[in-house]
């Protein structure tokens, strides 16, 4: 009978790549990659981060260099951390006029003017404690952080951020952010806000990249429980009705099903960051030959903008976006009529 087998034939168009190209309903853009930038004091430098394999710790005079090559390749921003020379219990170099984040935003505004600028807006990697906030003994104290990370992201933003995004996971942070913007004259400057982060075992190499580990326990206090999924709309819904012009899901690959919905859930633009351990797994399991690493970040790019994601913050940015300039991130062969 007519809909069923043999007169339905779905794969009828996947017979060959020009057939599977115009029926494709996912097709990423380089401009929607986001590319992850860590920056150092001093002058000359490239650090290598041993976890993540060809990532790099740049100095302000060199940061551009690693900007430029994604721009060429078609991606059009970047976020920024910062590695401060100094750190104190209270991260006073996150918002320092002359910190490395500021500096690294003057440079990167002079040499490529055309560049989105975000910042990351934490204290984790400012801290000598290597929390999201500042202490009362061993718990993180949430209303005395709030002032500083406002002051962080005005900072920031006097500086030459195009959006500042919060990732401490504080109550009230998007709203305290958004009213010091404001007050300062930068009310036309966004916020991206890390609306569901997850204490997520996925974030070992950026602590090592970051320098941020945390000297005892843990984040669980204030970064979300990963067994819970209506939470998340909870804090998508908090950060809304705060202020927030664009939201984040992190880590982005564990959390496809908390992606679909919170970007069912809102009209803003979703984020959704491709984290460290994601990539450190994909580059050691290539490098094991037991994957083919270009197929499987173009898969795994590709089913995080299928869940909803119109941003994709990943450090195979500029790899990624390389092959997005002249086709799909879809899976490809050497033969375009073979699968």
């Amino acid at each position: 009978m007519p809909g069923e087998f043999p007169m339905v034939r779905p794969r009828r168009l996947r017979a060959t790549e020009r057939l599977r190209s115009i029926v494709r309903e996912t097709r990423l853009h380089p401009a929607s990659l986001v590319l992850p930038l860590f920056v150092v004091p001093g002058r000359g430098q490239a650090q290598e981060v041993a976890s993540m394999p060809g990532v790099r710790r740049w100095s302000v005079d060199r940061v551009s260099e690693e900007a430029a090559r994604a721009y060429e390749a078609g991606v059009r921003s970047v976020i920024l951390f910062g590695i401060p020379e100094t750190k104190d219990a209270s991260g006073t170099e996150a918002w320092r006029d002359e910190g490395v984040v500021q500096q690294a935003l003057e440079r990167l505004r002079a040499d490529l003017p055309d560049l989105t600028l975000i910042t990351d807006v934490c204290l984790c990697e400012y801290t000598d404690h290597g929390h999201c906030g500042v202490l009362s003994g061993e718990e993180v104290e949430n209303d005395p952080t709030l002032e500083l990370l406002a002051r962080e992201a005005v900072s920031h933003a006097r500086a030459g951020a195009d959006i500042v995004a919060p990732s401490d996971m504080m109550d009230g942070r998007v709203g305290a952010i958004r009213r010091a913007l404001d007050e300062a004259g930068h009310e036309r400057v966004p916020i991206l806000s890390y609306a569901v982060k997850y204490a997520s075992g996925f974030y070992g190499p950026f602590r090592d990249a970051a320098e941020s580990t945390p000297s005892f326990g843990d984040r669980k206090s204030y970064q979300m429980d990963p067994a819970n999924g209506r939470e998340a709309l909870r804090e998508l819904e908090q950060d809304l009705a705060e202020g927030a012009d664009l939201v984040m899901v992190k880590p982005a690959l564990p959390n496809l099903d908390v992606l679909a919905r919170v970007r069912e859930a809102c009209h803003v633009p979703v984020a959704a960051y491709q984290v460290s351990g994601e990539y450190a797994m994909i580059k050691a399991a290539a490098e094991r030959g037991w994957i083919e690493e270009e197929r499987v970040v173009d898969e795994t790019l590709t089913a995080i903008h299928r869940a909803g994601a119109g941003l994709i913050l990943t450090y195979f940015a500029e790899s990624a976006a390389r092959r997005a300039a002249w086709g799909s991130l879809a899976a490809r062969s050497v033969d375009p009529e073979v699968s």
